[in-house]
């Protein structure tokens, strides 16, 4: 299939005139992604796969802070889609974040779009993924951003970097699997396998041969960026008889962590320093899930092996690295509340102590009623999600462009509630409370500028557990978390104001709570949902849009000449 190559280059030229004025200092650079299906074998047996130039991960995009990429996606695939730059703050361009219905319609097969990904702060370890239904599965990729020309690391330069991708792979056709479950009304089927860059490792069935190997030099010192691209499950990871220093989460510095292993959730990524300082031999990494709450998933293990490079005799047995229980809940607490912004003279943190929007969310899965009352989820209900009891429903015109054109017709309401529709035990015996949401698009202005904090409080409503919370188009400072109730009062008093961590994605504890705060300072269409993925399809998202300001630097910045066109627009 060929590309519409006279409409490409009009988008080149018009992305290169708009590069050229967002971003005078830093860097131009281009990549093509094509997406198209190619046959992968794992688990004894070959299926057909979407991916990004045949390969699984997709490319890795490589950035120095304050650079722009072009990204040219070719669809040569079966369905439309579209690709999010996760962590990415896009300053005022919300037009290339990517998320399906939100931002942009998606790119049909045949056609092609170019983003304009426009880095900023970030310095790190990002990635990218397809953000349509679970295409995300497949259609993902590292982004590695390197600091800026003329500055270095908070830390010793290492020799040499790596990038470890845990992801998951399904026997089942991903697209099937959740639309059948969506259909069904019950839990969509766990994964077949995890993996660590496209391969499950020699725990799992004919997978032996294709172990993922990283080759190291006895004395040297390793930067692995780890990114959780895991559809439905948290992760421990860990490295055997090796000592592992963290040093920043979501292309963000933080306090170096030493630990013997992570949690990370999906939508997280890590930057992990390691020192090749044990005798030269096999090493296994490893990773598996930790899951928290009575719901299903994967409980097998991913495996890796770090080998050193020199003459010896491979060892008989591999040393294995110990992973915390799936159901530590101590183990996972004991890593994520180490973690501090560096916040140093070269890497500021900039914490708002001026709040003038509050918002409180609750995170709840519930019911949604079927009518002949024959679906596979509680009481032959089908399993919803919500945020504050409203169930996100996508419309088939992007927000973003119903906002712009100040032409909403009925596309979004913007009465998304500050606070839960009324206050319970949230966290303990909830009865009926809330099992059924509303549903809709309703979404949350914000006006520029505004210092905002938003509470994420878990509830204990059909399935408690820990929800990932990603917010588009920001970094965000998590100044708390607690277990239970959020007290309006008390749980303040705890706040970490001096040093929290910036992030991008949070895990907000089961039957707990986690506190947020930013300067609204990017305006825009900005999704925010649960990175669960099974979450996110049965609703728990919703949409905050940061009006414009009164300069041209603080607006939106003017649509590209050509945005993937929406089939009922």
């Amino acid at each position: 299939m060929g590309y519409n190559k006279m409409s490409w280059v009009f988008a080149f030229l018009g992305f290169m005139f708009l590069g050229g004025l967002s971003n005078a200092n830093g860097a131009i650079h281009h990549y093509d992604f094509v997406l198209k299906e190619t046959n992968f074998t794992r688990l004894c047996s070959t299926k057909s796969i979407l991916t990004v130039n045949g390969s699984l991960p997709g490319p890795t995009i490589t950035v120095r802070k304050g650079d722009t990429a072009f990204v040219n996606v070719h669809n040569q695939g079966l369905y439309g889609l579209t690709i999010h730059w996760h962590g990415v703050k896009q300053p005022r361009n919300p037009w290339s974040d990517g998320p399906e219905s939100v931002t942009q319609c998606p790119i049909a097969p045949g056609t092609n779009f170019t983003y304009e990904v426009i880095f900023s702060s970030e310095e790190g370890t990002l990635w990218w993924h397809a953000h349509s239904d679970w295409t995300r599965a497949t259609v993902y990729g590292a982004i590695v951003i390197l600091p800026a020309l003329n500055t270095t690391y908070p830390f010793a330069t290492p020799d040499a970097q790596e990038t470890l991708i845990l992801a998951s792979w399904f026997k089942g056709d991903v697209m099937e699997i959740i639309e059948e479950a969506l259909a069904s009304g019950g839990d969509p089927n766990s994964s077949d396998a995890f993996l660590i860059n496209g391969q499950p490792g020699d725990l799992y069935d004919c997978s032996n041969e294709t172990t993922y190997r990283l080759l190291v030099d006895y004395g040297k010192t390793y930067l692995l960026r780890v990114i959780n691209a895991v559809m439905n499950e948290e992760q421990f990871f860990a490295l055997a008889n090796h000592t592992l220093t963290v040093v920043a989460q979501d292309a963000a510095y933080i306090k170096p962590i030493t630990t013997s292993y992570i949690m990370i959730t999906p939508g997280q990524t890590m930057d992990i320093l390691v020192t090749a300082n044990q005798p030269p031999s096999h090493y296994y990494i490893a990773s598996k899930a930790y899951v928290d709450g009575s719901v299903p998933f994967n409980n097998s293990t991913t495996t890796a092996i770090v080998q050193y490079n020199g003459n010896y005799s491979a060892p008989s047995t591999t040393p294995f690295p110990t992973l915390p229980d799936y159901d530590n809940q101590t183990a996972a607490d004991n890593f994520t509340s180490q973690i501090r912004a560096l916040a140093s003279k070269e890497h500021p943190i900039s914490v708002p102590l001026e709040i003038h929007s509050k918002i409180v969310i609750s995170i709840a899965i519930n019911e949604r009623i079927c009518p002949n009352s024959n679906c596979s989820g509680p009481h032959n209900n089908a399993l919803s999600a919500s945020l504050n009891n409203i169930s996100f429903e996508l419309p088939s015109i992007d927000i973003l462009q119903a906002y712009y054109r100040g032409n909403n017709n009925g596309v979004y309401s913007t009465n998304f509630p500050d606070k839960p529709p009324y206050y319970f035990n949230f966290t303990g015996d909830v009865g009926n409370n809330t099992i059924y949401p509303s549903f809709g698009t309703r979404v949350r202005m914000i006006k520029y500028g505004e210092g905002v904090e938003i509470v994420f409080q878990g509830t204990n409503i059909i399935a408690p557990e820990n929800h990932p919370m990603h917010l588009h188009g920001y970094g965000f400072y998590v100044v708390g978390t607690g277990y239970g109730n959020f007290n309006s009062t008390t749980s303040p008093k705890t706040y970490n104001l001096v040093d929290p961590p910036e992030v991008n994605t949070i895990g907000v504890p089961k039957n707990g709570w986690a506190a947020i705060r930013f300067v609204a300072d990017n305006p825009g269409v900005w999704f925010m949902h649960c990175h669960l993925e099974r979450h996110s399809s049965w609703g728990m998202n919703t949409v905050l849009i940061v009006r414009n300001g009164n300069t041209t630097e603080s607006k939106i910045r003017p649509p590209p000449a050509y945005m993937p066109p929406c089939s009922k627009s």
